[in-house]
């Protein structure tokens, strides 16, 4: 059975939970469309959370690979289009500060996600309109993760569907944002639903 290894984030600066975490380990071992979930909660830290992806990658062997995260002042999904080879921001769970800092010296300036990202959008708005491509994916580890990532495929010669998605805080844990727990669980399942339609038509082909 193919496998999609599905990312989120551990808590951190001064948040006391991150809904990526929870939507990942909700999901995992879930047989979606055909496509078994391999949920990995992984640290917030420049290098840990890259380690561990290249090594899951290895061990894996995934058919696509969806990374999440929280973007705590938006309100809705944000389907991340570009990673930019740039580290930049507080201290990760590490302790350790990046300021103007490349990923990779001799990297390219960017790449793009390999996610089928309209698709994915037409689906989700589906159920739920609060959903759109983001331009950026920041310069935290978040966009280090997905910079990383398919950095590793392109050096792998791997195409495997790869990118990064944003979400917000739930309504639980900030009442003024419109999504709930149960919203953004049925939306990443829509999501994985799409990726897994998306890798039957490559395939057939």
């Amino acid at each position: 059975m193919k496998k999609v290894i599905l990312t989120g984030f551990e808590p951190f600066l001064n948040h006391e939970a991150n809904p990526s975490e929870l939507i990942v380990s909700a999901l995992d071992e879930k047989v979606i469309n055909g496509l078994q979930v391999k949920s990995v909660v992984l640290p917030v830290s420049f290098q840990r959370a890259a380690e561990i992806m290249k090594k899951l990658i290895k061990e894996e062997d995934p058919a696509a690979i969806v990374m999440l995260g929280l973007a705590g002042k938006r309100t809705a999904i944000s389907l991340e289009r570009i990673a930019i080879n740039v580290m930049d921001g507080p201290e990760d769970n590490d302790g350790v500060v990046m300021s103007d800092q490349p990923i990779h010296e001799q990297g390219p300036a960017a790449y793009f996600s390999t996610l089928p990202l309209r698709e994915i959008e037409a689906g989700v708005k589906e159920h739920d309109s609060h959903v759109y491509v983001s331009n950026t994916a920041g310069t935290y580890v978040c966009n280090a993760l997905m910079y990383e990532t398919l950095h590793e495929l392109k050096r792998l010669e791997k195409r495997v569907p790869s990118g990064f998605i944003h979400i917000p805080f739930t309504k639980e844990l900030n009442e003024a944002n419109p999504l709930t727990h149960e919203n953004l669980y049925q939306a990443i399942t829509v999501l994985l639903q799409k990726l897994s339609l998306s890798i039957q038509a490559s395939v057939s082909r």
